[in-house]
């Protein structure tokens, strides 16, 4: 088949609105197919999936995520600054970092939280006692997800 062929073939096509032609002549088959239009894939974006904690130690999440949030019995919620995973000790061999009961300072660093394979230390950011754990080690927590009750 000629080039002359070919184009009479695809001005066929464009006039006829046909997206695909097959034509076999002499022992010789030609497909021609259009290709569709291109169609740009839209972006994903991220929705934090809910959790559950109760009411009483639930955050707005429009409060920022180290800040502490006043509990009724002079306790305050200390929530995650980020996105990650949860770790309460440096390795799986080691101690937790702090356990009920210990007496935290600013500069302690009380638990870790792995984003995007970087271990972050998470500091008390206040003096106080732990009071409770509020999430399991190598949990995912979110952003402003209460982690600590905190008695200052």
């Amino acid at each position: 088949m000629e080039i002359k062929e070919l184009k009479k073939l695809i001005s066929l096509m464009n006039e006829n609105g046909l997206v695909e032609l097959e034509v076999s002549s002499e022992g010789h088959k030609v497909v021609l197919k259009k290709a569709g239009p291109v169609v740009a894939a839209a972006p994903m974006t991220y929705a934090p999936a809910p959790y559950s904690v109760g009411a009483a130690a639930a955050a707005p999440a429009a409060a920022p995520a180290a800040a502490p949030k006043a509990q009724g019995d002079d306790t305050v919620t200390f929530n995650s600054p980020m996105v990650g995973t949860f770790y309460r000790a440096s390795s799986p061999k080691d101690a937790p970092l702090v356990k009920v009961g210990d007496k935290l300072t600013p500069d302690t660093v009380i638990c870790l939280i792995e984003a995007m394979k970087v271990f972050n230390e998470i500091k008390a950011e206040m003096s106080g006692t732990v009071v409770e754990v509020l999430v399991e080690n190598q949990e995912a927590v979110e952003f402003g997800q209460p982690l600590f009750l905190i008695k200052p």
